[in-house]
């Protein structure tokens, strides 16, 4: 492995696990301090989740991409912007950062380090929720990078935090951030069970928005491959 993808990797997961963390610990501070309000509790969880990507995007984007999402690195990989092999450990790398960013945000709010969710989140409704999602992040993600690279941080951000109220799950929209909220049981949650549905959602709305682009927008695909 040489210096340039340890340093893009160092970059991913300090991106995914401070991503995580503001997921997760922003949901725990909000739910303390709504006073039972979940709309309120909701909103806190949406604004501190958008703003901290956009400071990361505009951080690590630069050295990684800040992809901070498998399904984002599964568009750039079919846009062959990173090669297999660094997409690979991407998501990897990814994965291990959530669940490490799950971690610090219990540790830092006093709670036991993991504790698996028991928050229900299933049924049709919730599944197409997380396929529009995802669809519309990744159209999102992938026509700005393109068209509009500087915007890419605002864009996301704004997407997010618009994102967490006109679907009915919140947009998750990350499978990365999807199998870290399985180990809190807190406001941002899920229950184990109904992470293979939320995450096969998600790569199908990411192969379909990855697909559509390219169809509509010939100049995306043509890319230069990345070790």
């Amino acid at each position: 492995m040489n210096f340039d993808l340890r340093a893009r990797l160092t970059s991913e997961f300090l991106g995914t696990a401070f991503l995580v963390a503001a997921v997760i610990g922003s949901g725990i501070m909000a739910e303390r301090l709504a006073g039972g309000n979940t709309a309120i509790a909701l909103l806190a969880n949406t604004i501190a989740t958008g703003a901290a990507l956009v400071a990361l995007i505009l951080t690590f984007a630069p050295i990684s991409g800040a992809h901070f999402n498998p399904a984002v690195t599964l568009a750039e990989t079919i846009n062959h912007e990173i090669s297999l092999w660094a997409a690979c450990a991407y998501v990897v790398v990814q994965c291990v950062a959530g669940m490490a960013g799950a971690v610090i945000a219990h540790l830092m709010f006093g709670l036991r380090w993991y504790s698996l969710s028991v928050h229900a989140r299933n049924g049709l409704p919730l599944i197409f929720s997380e396929f529009v999602a995802t669809f519309g992040l990744l159209i999102v993600v992938l026509g700005c990078s393109r068209l509009h690279s500087s915007a890419v941080p605002y864009a996301v951000g704004s997407y997010i935090t618009a994102a967490y109220w006109f679907t009915a799950s919140t947009s998750f929209a990350n499978p990365a951030v999807t199998i870290a909220r399985a180990l809190s049981d807190t406001f941002a949650g899920i229950r184990p069970a109904d992470v293979p549905f939320f995450i096969t959602a998600q790569l199908a709305g990411a192969l379909a928005a990855t697909y559509l682009l390219r169809w509509i927008s010939p100049s995306l695909r043509v890319g230069q491959s990345s070790s």
